[in-house]
């Protein structure tokens, strides 16, 4: 699988594989084993990566790692689109969310994007997958994911910060985009 490091905010660690021949969940391991094994100065056949155990039905397990039988404190998480995956590793006091697209949308992703953007032209597609991909970002680093309707997130006017208005988290907003890729990071720092 080919990967690049993408450039991120400090104490956050991003990389963008792809490779049509592996499925999602192989993509997000590799990714997740190399950016922890970085992280922690160790050889990445000594990271286990696995998926949290559900605690409700419905309940989004994130990716756990473990070294030498310990869980290792840090944040997972990944998205995938198509052939390609992003994973973003952090402290586990800080909040991410991911969100990965191709640049070049098809009509019923463009048409449910225009439903819910509210922006005054929505024919202008670079703003317009500007607001989207942040907006998709935010809902994923709140937690709640599709239970928050995106016409419920905000986001400032530089596309810099982003929230829901029934929480008082404020999010980061930086965009990662690489290649014909499209690759949006909300955030919270881990409190100093």
């Amino acid at each position: 699988m080919q990967s690049v490091l993408l450039e991120t905010p400090a104490g956050i660690t991003a990389r963008l594989g792809w490779d049509p021949k592996l499925s999602d969940h192989d993509r997000k391991r590799v990714l997740a084993k190399e950016i922890v094994a970085t992280k922690l100065g160790v050889d990445p056949k000594d990271v286990r990566v696995e998926r949290e155990a559900p605690r409700t039905f419905g309940f989004h397990t994130q990716l756990i790692a473990e070294v030498g039988g310990a869980e290792v404190p840090l944040k997972i998480r990944n998205v995938n689109f198509r052939a390609a995956t992003v994973v973003a590793v952090a402290d586990a006091d800080a909040s991410l969310g991911l969100d990965l697209r191709d640049a070049h949308p098809d009509d019923a992703e463009l048409h449910l994007m225009k439903r819910h953007s509210h922006l005054l032209d929505e024919n202008d597609l670079d703003k317009l997958l500007a607001h989207w991909t942040r907006v998709q970002a935010v809902r994923d680093a709140d937690g709640r994911g599709a239970r928050v309707a995106a016409d419920h997130v905000r986001l400032d006017s530089p596309l810099t910060k982003g929230w829901i208005p029934d929480r008082k988290v404020f999010y980061k907003l930086a965009d990662l985009s690489r290649d014909s890729w499209i690759i949006t990071l909300a955030y919270t720092q881990a409190p100093a």
